[in-house]
This record gives C-alpha cells, sequence and structure tokens, in this order.
C-alpha cells in the first residue's frame, strides 16, 4: 500500500452539533478488513438527528443516537477497493480496484436475529458511524469482515451509486406492503426515501401510484420516478380525492416517508378498510394518534420497516439500467471541507435539495 497516505481528513464527532474536520492516521486494515477509498457518503435524515443529540433505545441499553465521541459519521457510501488481505478480498469476493457499496449494519452473527436470518434486526446493532466502526465522513475507511459488501458499476457517478443504500430502504418498505396489481398505493413524501418508495411501487405495477408532498417540483420528480398521480396537499385535501377516486372507500397502501407527525394520521385517514399501512421514517417527535382507527373502525395491517435488507441487489440494479432519475434525485454535492454546509442543507426544510451528498476525495460537482 506504497501509494496510500498516511494522513487524511475525517469529520471527527466532538459531540452533539459539534462535528470537526480533523487530519487523522488513514486506518491500517487488519488481515480481515478491507481498506476504501471513499468516494460519496450520503447525508440523511437520521444523520441529521444524530448530529442535533436525539437519543433513541437500541435494544435493552438507552444510550446516544449520534456517533460516539471520536466516531466519523456516514453509514450511506460507495467508494473502491485499495487494500486488503487475499483472505479479506477473498471473503467479500472483492479485488483491488473494485467499486463496492455496503450495507448500513454490520450484523454480529450471534445473536438471536442474526442465527434466523433476520441480520438487519441484530440485537447489538452495530452500525458505520456508529459505537465499534467509523463511517464515511472521511478520505479513507475500514470495511470489517463481518460488513455486507456489493459491487457496484464503475460508471456511475459517485453520489448515484451511494444512493443504494436509501434505495434499498425504501425497496424493504414496498417489499413489507405486499402490493398486489390491482391496488391504489399511496406515497406520502417526494424526498430520498419517498422518491425510492415511487421508484419500487412502479416496479410492482399497482393499478394506480399516487403521490403526495408540499412541493411541486417534488412531486415532479415522483411522476418521474413513476406516480401515475400527485397531490400537493398544501392546495388539495389528499383524503378526500383519494376516496373521490376510490368510490368513498379510500386506498388500499399507503407508504409513509416524510417523517412529519401529521402524515400518520393522514395514512389512517385515507386508508380503506383492511387496509396496509408502512412507515418508513425517521421522526423528530412523538406522534399521536386515534388507535382506535386501526383496530376497531378499519382492522388495518401496520407495519414498521427497517433498513434494506436483500433489496441491494434489486436497488443498484435500478439504478444501473437508469430506472431512477438520480441525475434529479441526488440535487448537491460536496467537498468535505463543506460537510457543516451538507448538514445544514439537509436540515433547512425549505431548501431546494433533494438528496445530498459528501465528496471526500473530490471537488464536488454540483
Amino acid at each position: 500500500m506504497s501509494d496510500i497516505p498516511d494522513r487524511m481528513r475525517a469529520v471527527v464527532v466532538h459531540g452533539p452539533q459539534d462535528y470537526r474536520l480533523e487530519e487523522v492516521d488513514v486506518p491500517r486494515p487488519s488481515e480481515d478488513d478491507l481498506l476504501l477509498r471513499v468516494e460519496a457518503v450520503g447525508v440523511c435524515a437520521s444523520d441529521l438527528k444524530c448530529y442535533h443529540g436525539a437519543a433513541k433505545f437500541w435494544g435493552d441499553e438507552h444510550r446516544p443516537a449520534w456517533a460516539q465521541t471520536g466516531r466519523t459519521p456516514g453509514h450511506e457510501f460507495v467508494g473502491t477497493v485499495v487494500g486488503g488481505s487475499e483472505q479479506a478480498r477473498s471473503r467479500h469476493r472483492v479485488e483491488v480496484g473494485d467499486r463496492i457499496v455496503c450495507e448500513q449494519i454490520v450484523p454480529c452473527e450471534e445473536c438471536r436475529y442474526c442465527r434466523t436470518g433476520k441480520y438487519w434486526m441484530c440485537g447489538p446493532h452495530d452500525m458505520f458511524g456508529f459505537r465499534n466502526y467509523d463511517g464515511a465522513m472521511a478520505e479513507y475507511m475500514l470495511v470489517p469482515p463481518k460488513a455486507r459488501v456489493h459491487k457496484v458499476s464503475k460508471d456511475l457517478a459517485p453520489q448515484h451509486a451511494a444512493f443504494a443504500e436509501p434505495l434499498s430502504c425504501a425497496l424493504h418498505a414496498v417489499e413489507r406492503a405486499n402490493i398486489q396489481f390491482g391496488d391504489v398505493v399511496v406515497v406520502a413524501g417526494c424526498g430520498p426515501i419517498g422518491l425510492g418508495l415511487i421508484a419500487g411501487a412502479r416496479q410492482k405495477n399497482p393499478l394506480t401510484l399516487i403521490a403526495l408532498d408540499l412541493d411541486d417540483d417534488k412531486l415532479e420528480l415522483g411522476r418521474k420516478c413513476g406516480a401515475d398521480l400527485t397531490i400537493n396537499i398544501r392546495t388539495e385535501d389528499a383524503v378526500a380525492k383519494i376516496k373521490e377516486l376510490t368510490e368513498g372507500y379510500g386506498a388500499d397502501v399507503y407508504l409513509e416517508g416524510t417523517g412529519h407527525p401529521s402524515a400518520v394520521g393522514q395514512g389512517l385517514d385515507l386508508l380503506r378498510k383492511l387496509g396496509t399501512y408502512v412507515e418508513y421514517s425517521v421522526f423528530g417527535s412523538d406522534v399521536s394518534v386515534d388507535w382506535s382507527i386501526i383496530s376497531d373502525d378499519k382492522e388495518l395491517d401496520v407495519l414498521g420497516a427497517h433498513l434494506g435488507p436483500h433489496c441491494w441487489p434489486a436497488a443498484i440494479k435500478l439504478i444501473e439500467d437508469g430506472k431512477i432519475p438520480v441525475e434529479d434525485i441526488c440535487t448537491h454535492q460536496f467537498g468535505l471541507e463543506e460537510f457543516q454546509r451538507a448538514l445544514d442543507l439537509v436540515g433547512d426544510t425549505a431548501g431546494s435539495s433533494v438528496k445530498v451528498s459528501i465528496l471526500p476525495n473530490g471537488t464536488a460537482a454540483r
């Protein structure tokens, strides 16, 4: 690894709202690790929640949801393999020069969930950027032996390849919905997750696919991803409109991708009896709803979705085949020195961004 520098730039956590760009040692892989030169890392709502210091329950242990002091954040990334032993490369079926993306979670492979194949719900729940593993807001990073690695085309722009992470999450939520050909499906939100929900639902070919948002430009992106109909909830009553379109019954499936508390009650209201609600969002505050709608009124199936298990190959294929307008979705890219601007832009709800990325080893494209 003679061409690998000794030092690199990395974002280092010093506490909530205290992330700093520092010069640190380039990590040296053990016999089991790969060394990755990071090309792009996406910034998402969960990154922002961690940055602001929100707390979260992980299993039975209550600990901060922000990356621990001294840790480098960033969990949706793409990079090129530049180092690693033959043993490490063989384990992941890669070679030096291959371009890869990694699943967010590094499962323990020993807990009840991992042993029964449900690795995405791993008990210890180690993820890149948390506890034991540095993330990708750095020029180089390590890929540990238990990471789940997927090859990706070198022809894609880095920010487009990194979009495989949020897209895989959205596809998992779509799988949970069990969409049928005759369904009316409603997706709330045309942000990165919502657009992935639309693109994934389009692959299931429901009868009617409807996108909801407050922004006409983002609704147009929803159309590009496959929505048949868009509704701006700022100017139209989505519940009334959808009931009008369904002879008063309501939608069959509701996929929530906004993270806004009001979208939860909206979904419960616009679903038909025996409908399906799937939640895939990071909420900044608690949500209160009339729980009797779920039971006594409609007997709904209410499902959660977490990470993107088994959906990464499909997500990568959608991007590589040009089936999703990543050029329009990946709106803003920043250099590593501008990481704070990237975080601030994601947090600006009135901003024009959709997907914001950081390019640690290159000049920002846009």
